[in-house]
């Protein structure tokens, strides 16, 4: 069984046999009985993905949305910002198509499974690559702000860069793509990559460095550069970027390292360790929690890198305003009412305080 990012979780829904892993001693030739991870994946699975599908659409649809209207005032920020959002709404689509293969299985053929993973895989690793990208201009702009590149930072050379990540993204999800396949087992269809033996540890060391040790190395090395640079400049706002970056990097680290821990146990499993059926069951129920949680990191990133800004936030409710004038006015209308009702209160209260006193 050779799963990866994609099926590790939505294998478990189908009645596999996993012939490949027995007891420490390798003498029984029964297989691990997988019956209450697959009940138990039937209900969690739909669930979380259902919940990261909403939250994160309606965040990353909010950050495109305002970009698209305010496109002609873009600079290179902007851009990655429009590429992050885009990216995570790519993936996104993909999770309905999953959810509906563990409550049930894989009914949307072979070209779907090839396309559903294609946006999953491109997906992930370009919003993966856009947090990088937008990481090493804030390092440019704060640590180097005199240079050519930082004097050059428009919307065009936004353009080249993030197309540049997208072919990234595309190459590093081809393996992906190529070898997704149906699978037939135990007459239950289910859509997963399936490598060859020669590509298995490939496919784990490539997720592990990908999605966590190479972006976290830079994040780590352009931050560490970054906060001395604004502890030395005199202003207000200093504290506030500083704690923008250190969230950051937290976020990132506390959403992603788990699922990399537990993709290295199973690259460990694969390679003839950890066999027992105890470590297997663990694993696979770890699997869904910790690939959830990494996937949720989506509808963090329009908080942590649009909404965090003033400036973004102002484009929202103006966005919003223009579109829904009726709610604001009548929400304006409440917060006058509330506010005067308060006033009211407080003179009120103050006047009998004074009564008191006198």
């Amino acid at each position: 069984m050779t799963e990866d990012l994609v099926t590790v979780t939505l294998a478990m829904t189908t009645n596999e046999s996993y012939d490949d892993y027995y007891n420490d001693a390798g003498l029984s030739a029964l297989p691990c009985n997988n019956a209450n991870t697959k009940a138990f994946s039937q209900v969690f699975l739909p669930t979380l993905y259902s919940l990261v599908f909403i939250g994160g659409f309606i965040g990353n649809g909010l950050v495109f949305w305002v970009l698209i209207r305010y496109r002609q005032k873009s600079n290179m920020t902007d851009v990655c910002l429009f590429n992050l959002a885009l990216s995570d709404l790519l993936f996104l689509v993909s999770l309905p198509f999953w959810a509906h293969g563990a409550i049930d299985q894989w009914t949307f053929g072979k070209f779907m499974c090839h396309t559903i993973t294609g946006l999953f895989m491109i997906g992930l690793y370009g919003s993966i690559f856009f947090m990088v990208l937008m990481t090493l201009d804030r390092y440019v702009v704060i640590v180097h702000a005199h240079s050519i590149f930082s004097r050059n930072r428009s919307a065009k050379m936004g353009l080249i860069l993030t197309s540049f990540v997208w072919v990234l993204s595309l190459f590093a999800s081809l393996p992906n793509i190529i070898f997704a396949k149906e699978k037939n087992e135990s007459r239950v269809i289910s859509c997963g990559t399936v490598f060859p033996d020669s590509w298995v540890s490939f496919s784990y060391l490539q997720m592990n460095f990908l999605s966590l040790i190479i972006p976290l190395v830079i994040m780590i090395f352009c931050y560490s550069r970054i906060i001395p640079t604004l502890l030395s400049i005199k202003s207000q706002k200093r504290h506030k970027v500083i704690k923008l970056i250190l969230a950051v990097v937290t976020v990132y680290f506390i959403f992603w390292t788990p699922y990399n821990i537990v993709m290295f146990l199973m690259f460990l499993q694969k390679k003839g360790h950890l066999l027992s059926c105890e470590w297997q069951t663990q694993l696979n129920l770890a699997m869904q929690w910790v690939e959830t949680i990494a996937l949720s990191h989506c509808c963090l990133n329009p908080i942590i890198y649009a909404f965090a800004g003033q400036k973004f936030r102002r484009a929202v409710l103006k966005v919003l305003k223009e579109q829904f004038p009726k709610c604001f006015s009548q929400c304006t209308n409440f917060s006058q009412q509330l506010s005067e009702r308060r006033s009211s209160v407080f003179s009120r209260s103050s006047e009998y305080s004074s009564t008191q006193i006198a």
